[in-house]
């Protein structure tokens, strides 16, 4: 059972994304419910989150994904579900048709740290399949999380993450970062002067300060494939 803020969330999101595409920006959605702050909504998006209404994918702005709709809302809307989430059964009901989703083939370029940074990429072990809708333009590829450096961020050690090919990334993106032409890892690249800090997404670790020239961006997260 749903709260009425939670409700109205939820709709807000849903025909947002029905007329546009995408969902919401949280200041949008903090004025459509007339709340004071963004933790409010923080709050009711954990609580949607928590009660299978809604997908996070941490990795990308205006990340949400609606998964179901209460019986209420389903009925006018025709809504479907979209699974991303890799190796989970899935149960069809008897009137439904089968979402069929397009996918692309992705090599597996071994693991990345998302802790203490570890060897630089390796070759392809593997391929994994991945949505079309977690692609955008240009080269992609995958990695494989070792460590929990940046859990809070929702990436979990053993989780794939989708990477596509840049050489540069915005102030607070999670990217792949190369350290002296060395060792690779995974970290959020904030720039403070002259120098850049890759910021790890638990207390437990404490952020990575380098000179410029130290650290070459291989690519930036743009999608996660968790396998359960």
């Amino acid at each position: 059972m749903l709260t009425k803020k939670q409700l109205d969330l939820l709709e807000f999101i849903h025909k947002r994304v029905q007329s546009n595409g995408v969902p919401p920006s949280f200041d949008e959605m903090k004025e459509a419910l007339d709340l004071r702050s963004k933790s409010g909504i923080h709050r009711l998006i954990t609580a949607l989150e928590e009660r299978g209404f809604i997908r996070r994918l941490a990795h990308r702005a205006r990340a949400l994904e609606i998964v179901k709709l209460p019986d209420s809302m389903q009925r006018d809307s025709g809504f479907t579900p979209r699974v991303i989430d890799g190796d989970r059964p899935d149960s069809i009901p008897a009137k439904s048709q089968p979402v069929m989703i397009e996918a692309s083939e992705l090599p597996v370029m071994g693991r990345i740290a998302a802790g203490v940074p570890i060897s630089a990429l390796q070759e392809p072990s593997h391929s994994v399949a991945v949505p079309h809708s977690m692609l955008g333009t240009g080269e992609h590829y995958a990695l494989e999380v070792q460590g929990d450096s940046m859990i809070n961020a929702g990436i979990n050690d053993g989780d794939v993450v989708v990477i596509q090919e840049s050489a540069t990334a915005d102030d607070g993106e999670i990217v792949v970062a190369l350290i002296m032409d060395q060792e690779a890892t995974l970290k959020t690249l904030r720039r403070k002067g002259t120098s850049i800090a890759l910021e790890a997404a638990n207390p437990a670790y404490e952020t990575q300060i380098y000179s410029a020239d130290q650290v070459k961006v291989q690519g930036r997260l743009v999608g996660l494939i968790r396998t359960y």
